[in-house]
């Protein structure tokens, strides 16, 4: 092997310019922006800021929802606490709750505003609904008209998804608003000119960092009930900001902080009151921008190029770590006595890379050959499979049992027999060759040398169309053994070895992703491999086919960005099935449309061995040949609900024209006919009825109260229970708030009712009961009818199978209302009982699982 050596030197260019590509590649990722974040909240959370003496915080915590009920409570209630705390001297009230609506304690909550002077209300800029564009959301007109300022109470999330910051100014188009924090000390910020822009743009100025006094409690705090209740205490609030707003426990807008991260979030009554002592204080935080960051760290560039081609190993390591330290402390120096956040990672990165990057010059030619092996591996050999001549015969013919199921076989060891069936000593012919078969008609013989012994093995095969194919099969299929090579030495040098070893470990690692990527590949169905954050890494053939997007913009695009690119949806989102998918580690099915194209998408969650990583494998498969069988179906139920009903329709009036209007037709054949059509309209119905529920998904599900649905089939079945004197009793009182379709429920209950006054005597009552039993809604309708016979439970939810009592009682139907109701409790997870006695009536149980409710209100 030819070596192509070449010298290696260190020069201001081979360093500068190595350092300046990773300093542009690094702009392009967020590693730079976390690196910064963790040093502002390593400096901040080590060094918290004092509090202001002149502020303290009014919490509408648990103890106080326990004792005034459930939010939102009478305005009055602020009223009062307005009134007390004017009464104790308070200087300025500031008020996190919103107040949008109109309200008929405002003239009382008003009144207590202008009485104390010194009210400030928030407001909060977001669209009324989805699809809306953004506005301002005031407070009632006649509160913001008693308030003394208004703020908004907006908070910057940071990139981390942590708070660490506010806008002092926000607001739409030229209508910019201050924070709460700004608008309760009085001051006022320059507004920067803006130009022309939309009266709907969300325009924000003077963005501060907050240096906080620590997590969630650290601000002193009076609960909202001890304030309301107990006399005014002037000790506590005389001349002081007070803030009021939500700290309890999932009540009111919750912010992690760099003090708590999501384990103990901060209240954002406590994140403005840390603003305004800030503020205050003269402590708030400028950011830099990132251009005099990306300055400095060119010069850090210019400084290392200069001097580390001059430098020793160790000089280099040492220059390197005073660097890296120099920029800790000015950033440290800057953001505690210069109220300046300096954006110092770009040039940390640079010394701590500098000096594998010198070192990297110094051992090109290793990596050059560690280069050359990494090409080697894109281009290696498949996957390698245990070889069929390393298998043992006995092992061979277990296999070729299993696969071939032939109709006899021999096994034999020399001249001893190990395993027969089918086949005797005398049916071995002559193998000359070991390792080749011979086919003599229907039976197939091979000799095998397996560790210096001879064993021949026989197959009887069926005599079928694939006998000949099985027989080519076994002819290509390598059973001969192959010898191993002699080992070769392994090499001395310390760094051959550890070269010889990556480069099998790589070729492994290269058959292995063949492999799996020739697999997928192969596969009928779309695939797709995600990380942790839901990002593709991996898409086969079939998904740059059907989505019609080059496999390059596919890896690193998010897959839900991808879905609602392709078949935008509101409920549920893609977003929220996705990260549902990652958080819960819980597969999802979900239908998906992709060009006129029907596809159902499964995905899967999965997780690494050995490894903190996961993400996401999505099958996709092609399912519009089965939708287009679907379409078909619903097209033959709307010829059924329309071409059918609608002229059942038009001949019962016809009918009762001709009663009205009687000529030479009877009127019990009017009668007669009548009754034939109201029967095919009712088959017809029903037939819709069952075809509705049959294709009812979870994405028409809605809450729905368990009672009143009740009620309203109980209601719906009063007429036809009045005509037989049969009295409805309902017992429930209890709202059950379950996850379902309303309208299909209704139905299924008016089924049951419906049946149960069919089968009841006159002048009897039926029972309808309505309860919780654990996790379940229950519904029990027990009537005082004939019963059910035993041999006809079994059966009684099957379509079109009608009991014997229905027909020698006269009542004729399709047999499909039971079905009906059967199948709209299992699409709702759900289950139903009956329990019946002949002649002592019968009892209908049916259980839906409860849903959790879950309302926040401001």
């Amino acid at each position: 092997m030819t070596r192509n050596w070449f010298p290696i030197k260190t020069t201001p260019w081979t360093i500068g310019l190595p350092l300046l590509i990773i300093l542009l590649l690094l702009q392009a990722t967020s590693i730079p922006q976390r690196l910064d974040f963790w040093l502002y909240d390593t400096l901040i959370t080590a060094n918290p800021a004092q509090p202001s003496d002149d502020v303290v915080l009014v919490a509408i915590d648990e103890q106080s929802l326990d004792s005034l009920g459930r939010w939102p409570w009478p305005r009055i209630n602020h009223a009062r606490l307005v009134e007390k705390l004017h009464q104790a001297g308070a200087r300025t009230i500031v008020f996190d709750i919103l107040f949008p609506e109109p309200s008929p304690d405002d003239p009382e909550l008003a009144a207590a505003m202008r009485n104390h002077g010194n009210v400030i209300l928030p407001l909060h800029l977001s669209p009324p609904s989805r699809n809306y564009l953004i506005s301002e959301q005031l407070p009632a007109p006649q509160l913001a008209a008693a308030a003394s300022a208004l703020g908004h109470a907006h908070v910057e999330l940071d990139a981390d998804g942590l708070a660490r910051g506010i806008y002092l100014l926000n607001g739409l188009g030229d209508q910019l608003w201050p924070s709460l924090a700004l608008a309760a000390t009085g001051k006022t910020l320059p507004v920067k000119e803006t130009g022309d822009i939309s009266p709907y743009t969300n325009l924000r100025q003077h963005y501060r960092a907050v240096p906080m006094v620590g997590g969630a409690g650290a601000m002193p705090s009076y609960s909202y009930t001890g304030v309301l209740e107990r006399p005014p205490t002037p000790e506590a609030f005389r001349d002081k900001t007070v803030f009021i707003g939500a700290t309890a426990p999932g009540f009111g807008d919750i912010l992690p902080t760099p003090f708590s991260g999501l384990h103990q979030p901060m209240s954002g009554v406590e994140f403005h009151a840390n603003s305004y002592s800030a503020l205050v204080r003269g402590e708030l935080i400028s950011k830099v921008s990132t251009s005099a960051a990306i300055a400095l760290a060119i010069l850090t560039i210019v400084i290392l190029a200069v001097a580390l081609p001059r430098m020793r190993p160790g000089g280099s390591i040492l220059l390197c770590l005073v660097c890296a330290g120099v920029l800790a402390l000015v950033h440290a120096f800057l953001l505690f006595y210069a109220r300046l956040w300096l954006p110092v990672s770009h040039a940390l990165i640079i010394p701590l890379l500098a000096l594998p990057v010198s070192s990297a010059l110094r051992l090109a030619m290793t990596n050059r050959f560690l280069n050359r092996q990494l090409d080697e591996l894109a281009r290696g050999p498949t996957m390698t499979l245990q070889q069929p001549s390393r298998r043992h015969p006995s092992q061979l013919l277990s296999h070729f049992q299993a696969l071939f199921q032939p109709e006899g076989w021999l096994l034999a060891e020399g001249d001893d027999v190990i395993s027969a069936s089918g086949l005797t000593e005398s049916d071995i012919p002559t193998l000359d060759k070991p390792g080749e078969w011979i086919h003599i008609g229907g039976q197939s013989w091979i000799s095998l040398t397996r560790g210096g012994l001879t064993y021949k093995l026989g197959l009887k095969l069926s005599n079928d169309l694939s006998r000949e194919a099985t027989q080519r099969y076994l002819r290509r299929l390598p059973l001969t053994a192959i010898s191993t090579p002699a080992s070769q030495p392994r090499p001395r040098e310390n760094i051959s070895a550890r070269i010889e070893r990556v480069r099998l470990a790589t070729e492994r690692m290269s058959q292995m992703q063949k492999f799996i990527r020739r697999s997928f590949e192969r596969m009928p169905d779309g695939i797709i491999v995600t990380d942790e954050l839901g990002v593709i890494r991996f898409a086969n053939g079939h998904i740059e086919e059907w989505f019609r997007e080059p496999m390059p913009s596919l890896n690193g695009l998010p897959l839900a960005r991808l879905l609602e690119g392709h078949d935008p949806r509101e409920t549920p989102p893609w977003h929220e099935t996705v990260s549902e998918t990652l958080t819960l580690s819980q597969s999802r099915t979900v239908d998906l449309s992709i060009h006129n194209k029907d596809f159902l998408i499964h995905f899967a969650p999965f997780s690494l061995p050995d490894s903190d990583q996961s993400g996401i494998i999505a099958n996709i498969s092609d399912i519009s040949e089965l939708r287009e069988q679907q379409r078909q179906h619903r097209e033959a139920i709307d010829f059924i609900s329309h071409d059918v009903r609608s002229p059942l329709v038009s001949q019962l009036a016809l009918i009762e024209q001709l009663k009205r209007n009687q000529g030479q037709v009877e009127p019990e054949q009017l009668e007669q006919l009548g009754r034939l059509a109201r029967r095919s309209y009712h088959l017809a119905e029903e037939f819709v009825q069952l075809a509705r529920a049959e294709q009812l998904t979870e994405t028409r599900f809605y809450e729905c109260e368990f009672l009143a649905i009740v009620e309203n089939a109980r209601d719906s079945v009063s007429e036809q229970a009045t005509e037989k004197g049969i009295q409805l009793i309902l017992q429930g009182t209890e709202d059950l708030w379950l996850k379902g379709n309303a309208e299909l429920l209704e139905r299924t209950v008016i089924n049951l009712l419906t049946n149960a006054v069919q089968y009841s005597p006159p002048q009897s009552s039926i029972n309808i009961q309505v309860f919780q039993a654990g996790h379940q809604a229950c519904l029990t309708v027990s009537d005082e009818g004939e019963g059910i016979a035993p041999d006809e439970l079994p059966h009684l939810f099957d379509r079109y199978r009608r009991q014997k009592s229905s027909e020698l009682s006269g009542n004729h139907g399709a047999g499909l209302g039971l079905s009906f109701v059967s199948v709209v409790v299992e699409k709702h997870r759900g289950e139903i009982h009956v329990q019946s006695r002949p002649g002592e009536g019968s009892a209908f149980t049916l259980k839906l699982p409860v849903t959790n409710s879950i309302r926040s209100f401001y």
